[in-house]
């Protein structure tokens, strides 16, 4: 499975992959994004199985990527972790497709239980 980690922070894409890591998904291949316009090229180059998105990112950000997405036609799983979780956003990404929202700070146990359902 390839998994797209999109955060406009290096280190956050470090610390969300590790926690994959962490989590038990050690052997996915990863490929990074720096922004939800090159996340949303990526997935169609990339052909990602999930991307995992932070919200609030220059360019585009993540819930701007995920309506661009389903807009072209990509149904790729989607999920966000983000510092942010209020019950509105949470409201916003579901009724634009997203899976699940991860609420900053995380663990290992919050990701698998988000992602044991999505990733295989």
């Amino acid at each position: 499975m390839k998994i797209l980690v999109t955060d406009d922070s290096r280190v956050m894409r470090q610390i969300v992959i590790r926690t994959l890591r962490q989590a038990g998904y050690d052997d996915h291949d990863i490929v990074e994004a720096v922004d939800g316009r090159d996340a949303f090229d990526k997935v169609g180059s990339e052909k990602p199985d999930l991307v995992l998105s932070d919200w609030n990112m220059p360019e585009m950000t993540g819930i701007e990527c995920l309506e661009a997405l389903r807009a072209s036609g990509s149904q790729v799983p989607f999920g966000f972790v983000t510092s942010e979780g209020s019950p509105e956003m949470r409201e916003k990404a579901a009724n634009a497709g997203a899976l699940f929202l991860i609420a900053k700070p995380f663990n290992e146990d919050t990701f698998k239980d988000a992602l044991d359902g999505v990733i295989s």
